[in-house]
């Protein structure tokens, strides 16, 4: 609770901000992550179980969470990202709303993807189309 409460409070909304002091949270300003390399297990031609070992739960989770609350947090999903907030944060101080706002528009599409790929994947061990 602790870790999302911090990636989804809004900065200046005193009730947000009572309760993260009640419960001793730290607003959390970038979340850096990648997930569970599943499209590579399955690539690889992984048994079922390691495949289902190599689908992240959490990381989606806090991606989605940050990429959410972009007005006060940036969302890093890949280390292609890196030189350009690098960037941005030595020039401004911070990460700019535009650039949050472009992080996580590329985060939502990677959630996508990954959860597309695991859905086909399930669908295909089941010998059946895709639900979507």
């Amino acid at each position: 609770p602790k870790v999302h409460g911090g990636l989804l409070a809004v900065r200046g909304n005193e009730i947000h901000e009572k309760q993260m002091e009640e419960q001793g949270m730290k607003p959390i300003d970038m979340t850096i992550l990648n997930l569970y390399p599943f499209e590579a297990t399955v690539a690889k031609g992984a048994g079922f179980e390691q495949c289902i070992e190599n689908i992240d739960i959490g990381g989606p989770s806090m991606l989605r969470s940050t990429a959410k609350n972009h007005a006060f947090t940036a969302i890093v999903t890949s280390p292609d990202q890196y030189a350009k907030i690098q960037g941005e944060i030595e020039a401004q101080g911070g990460t700019t709303l535009a650039l949050r706002k472009q992080l996580a528009a590329q985060a939502f599409a990677l959630s996508a993807a990954y959860d597309s790929a695991i859905s086909s994947w399930f669908a295909g061990q089941l010998a059946a189309e895709a639900p979507v």
